[in-house]
């Protein structure tokens, strides 16, 4: 058994559990029998291949695997177009994210047009902060300083304040709400903590119809005993509950509430810990 064999190893296991799994839940639902025998596809072949390629990477393993996956979703044969397919997707993650971020501030900023208030990127900030243009506390500073290099924020929310800006808020976005959802959580309980508003933008909340994502959002269950933001804003009037919102056309319910929000934060900061609520 060569090493050179990994990779058709894994292509031709993946689909021979498929097939066999998918056969012995044939009295299910289609689409529950196919969740279930890619998953129990990807678990053996993926513990076998792991002990077959001890000095294969464990990563080539699992890209094969991935490839065999999408194989089978596709119809795709041909090794180079997998690769390319594969290629494009994980492009499109990385592209796709960074572009909601910068629609999402000029949404926000058309919306806020005005109000003194503004959405302002990672680098925006930086910059703002290098030429000295940030009006917030020593302290402050220090924390937004930690926050740009650990990067747990997509954007800033800032006031006007003379001829500067003081930061008010941290915003968080997400094409879908599974999406780094659980690890997002913690930094921004630390944000409330802190005394900042701290919300997220979600483009697909279809997530939010489970129990689970509610109560990361909202609290109030024994795994999630708070909530997650101050403010969950989505673009679908469909999952609004409690700190989950409809954005609102043109961004009337976000606008709203960053007013509110930025009134708060400079006439009683101190209330605007995690149970604040625009």
């Amino acid at each position: 058994m060569t090493i050179y064999n990994y990779n058709k190893y894994c292509i031709d296991r993946y689909l021979e559990v498929y097939n066999a799994i998918k056969q012995s839940l044939k009295l299910k639902g289609k689409a529950e029998a196919e969740r279930a025998a890619q998953k129990e596809a990807i678990k053996v072949t993926v513990i076998e291949a792991f002990e077959k390629y001890p000095k294969i990477e464990a990563c080539q393993i699992w890209q094969a695997i991935y490839a065999a996956h999408v194989s089978r979703k596709s119809g795709i044969i041909d090794p180079s177009v997998i690769n390319a397919v594969i290629s494009a997707d994980n492009s499109w993650k990385k592209s796709s994210g960074h572009a909601f971020e910068e629609a999402v501030k000029a949404l926000a900023n058309k919306a806020l047009s005005g109000t003194g208030i503004q959405m302002v990127l990672q680098r925006d900030l930086s910059n703002l902060i290098q030429h000295n243009l940030i009006d917030n506390e020593l302290r402050d500073m220090k924390w937004l300083k930690e926050q740009l290099n650990s990067s747990n924020f997509d954007l800033y929310m800032t006031a006007k304040k003379g001829n500067k800006q003081t930061v008010f808020g941290c915003v968080q976005t997400k094409t879908s709400i599974r999406d780094r959802v659980t690890r997002d959580r913690e930094p921004s309980i630390h944000a409330m903590g802190a005394f900042f508003w701290s919300v997220a933008f979600v483009l697909d909340g279809s997530f939010l119809q489970l129990p689970k994502f509610k109560f990361m959002v909202n609290g109030n269950s024994p795994n999630f005993p708070s909530n997650g933001w101050h403010g969950f804003y989505v673009f679908s009037e469909q999952y609004s509950i409690d700190r989950i919102y409809y954005v609102g056309e043109n961004l009337k319910t976000f606008v709203d509430h960053a007013k509110k929000s930025s009134t708060a934060w400079f006439a009683q900061r101190q209330w605007m810990d995690i149970n604040w609520k625009a």
